[in-house]
């Protein structure tokens, strides 16, 4: 399960260690240019994790933890053969483990002692470190301090007492609620005035020390993301975060923060609204502190901010609260939490947080009073959240919950009225390709639009809300009118407007993306054989309504990218040409940006021109799933509102990453 390599004492010999799953510490020397088992060490009762060396003087000592839940530090030393032990026959001796080394012409004694057995965890141990040495004033410092990770969601710090030298627990950190596994594996800062640990869920946790009293140590901001596959993402309407969801069951919300006199600025996790049960798949933004999400289940789930969020998200953005959404957080929730054995988000109001007192004779009046798990402590944040304040009081409470659809939702849209919401199921067969239009007022369901034969993979609706454009994996798009045919009940009617099939198609593969221009006049099409396509009314002669087509036909050439094509997006701001400004993600995790205008001459064989290409740093590592733009020129969290050279692109991949490029139009 691990191994680690030193030096034996006073020589340049090499000693190996291995822990595995036989219990045992296996130590192995280099010997004429091979390692040779040695040494056998005992004590263990479970798999071994973890295992480190440390150099301490003329000793070195070798810390071990297993799934047993112990820790044991072993020192090994050279034993004088000059040197005579005199001891009372009643003292207790620890049995030694010996071995002799030959090294140049002279031979000597090593010994192996359990030095002590170290008992504080209550789940397996997962790693072991000592801290490193370090230079102060010109000389090593070689402090003997250990720490430890465990599944039971803490990290200890272990040092020997200073007058007795029996080791102890120093200083215990680590999770509190939520729904993680413990920490995988820890580390010290070179000058150990740090400690990081890596957690079940993907996350990295700091906590630094404090100088005036050494034994207290405070969490710490730091990075953090997904630990799967991110799946989409939006921006909100205002364009001053980002929302994205995933793979591994989580919706995340990301923000733009910067430091207190410093001008550079940094993207943080700063709300976690969703922790769900089932691998999350798409989202639309339904409003400014509203969203939908869909998931590997039959249900979309709506959810809304709650007022500690808002508060929090002015206080780390310098939006006043006013600004953000007048007065409406009198009315809001305080925050959300999951009930002991719910499913969804409950919303917690400033009633709920207040401890309810038992009766005369000291028992609850309520199963559901002696049971209350109201995990949630809002918090006034200045900067952004740590990883327990994520985990345990971000959540958003769920609103609504939309029945309908009869298998796993794969991707939704909303308009940018923000009054439908569409949403997609995966499907093999016609009827259960339907795709479902919604109210955002009643959360009913409007329409059911049946066309596509598999799964649809993308909806887009066109800024002016006239269009619904479907993208599926039959290999065709289908275009929906808004007919408004009866105003009275104040319900949009979609019908078929346009669509292809098997004589009409261009794309011969899955298309797995597609977006509108700004002023709803084209729309974009992207598959996995490798072309990228403009539709659009170009007002051909050819056209007719009989093929399905309509008056809809390609009005770009064909672009052929090299790649499959796995998400495409359309800036809302034009080139400074005028020209439509399109970013195209590949299979690969390669980014490219163009710009396209329409030529009189049609098919216009220079109508596309390629911008950027991402080199590897930029690059997602594995598959674009979703691009967005932000909706605005400028750059969140930036005093540049009102700079028009710059836009921000947003993409997510498989790679588990969510990149934000910045974009200087001027240079297209």
């Amino acid at each position: 399960m691990d191994v680690c390599l030193s030096f034996l004492p006073g020589s340049d010999i090499p000693i190996l260690a291995c822990g595995g799953d036989d219990c045992n510490i296996h130590l192995y020397i280099q010997q004429n240019g091979q390692f040779q088992e040695t040494l056998i060490l005992y004590g263990h009762e479970d798999w071994i994790r973890g295992i480190e060396w440390a150099v301490c003087g003329k000793d070195i000592f070798l810390a071990s933890c297993a799934q047993d839940c112990l820790i044991r530090i072993w020192r090994l030393q050279a034993k004088s053969t000059l040197s005579v032990e005199i001891k009372d026959d009643d003292s207790i001796k620890l049995k030694e483990n010996t071995f002799t080394m030959k090294n140049k012409n002279t031979e000597t004694t090593y010994a192996v002692i359990l030095e002590s057995v170290l008992a504080g965890h209550e789940n397996w141990v997962y790693a072991v470190h000592w801290q490193p040495s370090f230079l102060k004033d010109g000389i090593i410092q070689q402090p003997m301090r250990l720490l430890s990770a465990s599944m039971d969601k803490t990290m200890i710090l272990w040092a020997p007492d200073e007058e007795s030298g029996v080791w102890l627990e120093q200083v215990r950190v680590g999770e509190v609620g939520g729904n993680t596994l413990g920490f995988f594996d820890c580390q010290f800062s070179p000058n150990g005035s740090m400690i990081l640990a890596h957690a079940f869920h993907g996350a990295l946790h700091l906590w630094k020390q404090i100088p005036a009293n050494k034994k207290e140590w405070t969490p710490e901001v730091v990075i953090s993301g997904h630990f799967n596959s991110v799946e989409d993402i939006k921006w909100d309407p205002e364009g001053e975060f980002i929302i994205t969801v995933g793979s591994d069951q989580t919706t995340r919300l990301f923000a733009p923060w910067k430091r207190k006199h410093q001008t550079e600025v940094t993207w943080h996790e700063i709300a976690r609204p969703q922790v769900h049960g089932y691998d999350l798949h798409c989202l639309a933004m339904t409003g400014r502190f509203q969203f939908v999400s869909g998931a590997d289940e039959k249900v979309l789930r709506v959810f809304t901010a709650p007022k500690n969020f808002v508060e929090n998200f002015s206080n780390i953005s310098g939006i006043s609260v006013e600004k953000l959404c007048s007065n409406e957080t009198i009315e809001l929730p305080e925050g959300a939490a999951v009930p002991a054995l719910g499913l969804s988000n409950k919303a917690i109001f400033q009633g709920d947080m207040t401890t309810q007192p038992a009766d005369k004779e000291g028992i609850f009046n309520s199963v559901s009073n002696q049971y209350r798990q109201i995990y949630f402590q809002p918090l006034i944040l200045t900067e952004p959240p740590t990883e327990d304040h994520l985990l345990q009081n971000t959540l958003w409470p769920e609103v609504q919950k939309l029945y309908g659809h009869g298998y796993e939702i794969f991707c939704v849209a909303c308009n940018s009225s923000k009054t439908i919401v569409a949403s997609a199921c995966k499907a093999s067969k016609k009827e259960h390709a339907a795709i479902i239009l919604w109210s955002t007022s009643s959360w009913k369901q409007l329409q059911s639009l049946s066309f596509h034969n598999l799964t649809v993979t993308q909806m887009a609706f066109s800024p002016d809300d006239k269009f619904l454009l479907a993208v599926s994996r039959d290999r065709n798009w289908s275009l929906w009118k808004n007919q408004d045919k009866n105003p009275s009940l104040l319900e949009p009617v979609f019908n078929l407007f346009a669509y292809t099939d098997k004589n009409t198609a261009v794309h011969s593969r899955i298309i797995w993306s597609c977006d509108w221009t700004p002023d709803s006049k084209y729309f974009i099409t992207g598959s996995r054989d490798k072309k990228v396509i403009i539709w659009g009314e170009c007002g051909s002669a050819g056209a007719t309504e009989s093929n399905g087509l309509g008056v809809m036909e390609p009005c770009s050439s064909i672009l052929d990218v090299g790649d499959s094509v796995t998400a495409v997006s359309i800036s809302h701001v034009l080139a400074p040409d005028e020209s439509y400004i399109i970013a195209v993600g590949l299979e690969c995790g390669k980014i490219n940006l163009y710009t396209w205008k329409q030529r009189e001459q049609r098919p216009a064989l220079t109508d596309w021109t390629k911008c950027v290409e991402t080199d590897s740093s930029q690059s997602h590592t594995l598959a674009v799933k979703r691009l967005c733009w932000r909706n605005r020129v400028g750059r969140a969290g930036h005093n540049d509102q009102d700079n028009s050279e710059w836009l921000q692109l947003a993409s997510c991949g498989t790679d588990h990453s969510v990149k934000i490029l910045n974009v200087n139009r001027c240079t297209l």
